[in-house]
């Protein structure tokens, strides 16, 4: 499997919950119109922790990753998000064992 996984972990200034999560539903939009090898964009928010945003992605392969960077509407995220966040964190993933999503 050459699939790419990363999990990106936001912490939020105070206040600013609801434009940063605006921003993000605008850019899943464009990510959901124009990204196929954008498999999963997954926006969670953290029980207890409301300053806290946790995205889960997952690419066909590198290439389909660095093309997702490139776009537009990542890079006007990428730049709208630094008035909203205190801090970023991003793990790669690897994975080692995979359950197929069902076909039927």
């Amino acid at each position: 499997m050459d699939a790419l996984a990363l999990v990106v972990r936001h912490v939020l200034r105070p206040g600013h919950e609801e434009a940063f999560d605006a921003l993000t539903s605008r850019t899943l939009e464009a990510i959901a119109a124009s990204e196929p090898g954008t498999l999963v964009y997954a926006v969670h928010t953290v029980a207890d922790q409301p300053l806290q945003r946790v995205f889960y992605e997952l690419y066909r392969d590198r290439s389909a990753f660095e093309a997702h960077e490139a776009y537009p509407h990542m890079r006007e995220f990428l730049a709208e998000r630094l008035a909203h966040i205190e801090s970023v964190d991003v793990d790669f993933l690897h994975a080692t064992a995979v359950h197929p999503a069902s076909t039927a």
